[in-house]
């Protein structure tokens, strides 16, 4: 899959993400809500004619087991999850919803983990973190195959050129002053 966006912008707050309902975005992240709220959002956004990902492992009151998982598949419909647990993104390609794992990249015996998982799970995409290492950005991207988002960090446009060029295919930020980059 190809994203015809370079930046994710990624909302904590209700605010940030009525603001980017009026922008000229086709995707925003839900990094941080409650489970009570996010399939409005999902909807609103979505009638709005925006693709929301929401991140699972933030969202308040929500298990991501296979309930869980069935839930937002089912009701919420997002366009697409975000995790780090490798079991969430199984169960989201179960329920036929976009994937994105996130690799922190803390170490090298953690990327190599990490790698090895990716290989075996196959999500959509590969979010990197933090995405300012761009010599690691173009390893993961050759490594799994798979394409990578770069996040974590970024706070200059600079930096999110360096990414970019790196071959990360976008660059997830909630700093509001990089969205329009």
């Amino acid at each position: 899959m190809e994203l015809n966006q370079t930046i994710l912008p990624a909302v904590k707050s209700v605010k940030d993400f009525e603001t980017l309902l009026d922008r000229d975005t086709e995707y925003i992240i839900l990094l941080e809500s409650r489970l009570g709220l996010i399939r409005k959002l999902v909807k609103v956004a979505q009638k709005a004619g925006k693709k929301v990902w929401i991140h699972i492992d933030l969202i308040q009151g929500l298990k991501a087991d296979e309930y869980g998982m069935e839930y937002i598949g089912q009701e919420v419909k997002p366009d697409g999850i975000i995790s780090t647990r490798a079991h969430v993104i199984k169960r989201a390609k179960k329920h036929q919803i976009l994937s994105i794992q996130r690799l922190f990249l803390i170490d090298s015996q953690a990327v190599e983990h990490n790698v090895s998982i990716i290989q075996k799970t196959q999500p959509d995409f590969v979010e990197v973190l933090p995405g300012v290492l761009p010599g690691m950005i173009t390893e993961i991207k050759d490594r799994v195959g798979v394409p990578v988002i770069a996040g974590g960090l970024v706070r200059k446009p600079e930096e999110v050129s360096q990414a970019l060029d790196s071959g990360a295919s976008a660059i997830t930020t909630s700093r509001s002053e990089l969205w329009p980059f």
